[in-house]
């Protein structure tokens, strides 16, 4: 059993979060009864619809990997219409997100999936997976300032 918002996103319908949206609105039903509380479960054989249209069930696992160039966020969508490295893949029809950020003005390999397993291993502090940046910087940086940078920029 798994909660339904869960399930509607390994369906590739929607994001969790939008999914509890749907969920709260009434949008959602198991086996034709509407559901409007988030906590509900459900399992495979379950029929579970969104205004009245069944999804279908958990799709084929997608793994791409994007060299995200500057100007585009990484986000699925963005409340403000920037670019996002969603519209980099205009092909893909399925609802993909990419795991981990890179800035703005920052280019660099990024991963995009739906197997929201992998993007929890992988980012979830609890699993400690060490990620590993270069940075390239204009001008000369002073051996104090990297001395900070090894013990460690506190942000609020």
């Amino acid at each position: 059993m798994e909660r339904i918002q869960k399930l509607i996103s390994h369906a590739g319908a929607a994001s969790r979060r939008e999914a509890e949206r749907m969920i709260l609105a009434g949008r959602v039903s198991i086996n034709g009864q509407v559901v409007t509380e988030l906590g509900v479960q459900a399992n495979e054989e379950d029929e579970i619809a969104i205004d009245g249209v069944v999804i279908g069930k958990q799709p084929a696992k997608l793994y791409f990997l994007l060299n995200k160039p500057k100007g585009y966020l990484c986000t699925v969508k963005d409340d403000r219409g920037r670019k996002t490295v969603i519209d980099l893949l205009p092909e893909v029809k399925e609802y993909i997100y990419p795991i981990g950020r890179l800035d703005y003005d920052t280019e660099g390999l990024l991963l995009l999936t739906n197997d929201g397993a992998l993007m929890n291993g992988l980012l979830h502090p609890r699993y400690e997976v060490n990620k590993t940046y270069l940075a390239k910087v204009k001008g000369q940086v002073m051996p104090e300032s990297l001395e900070q940078l090894r013990a460690g920029v506190r942000l609020d």
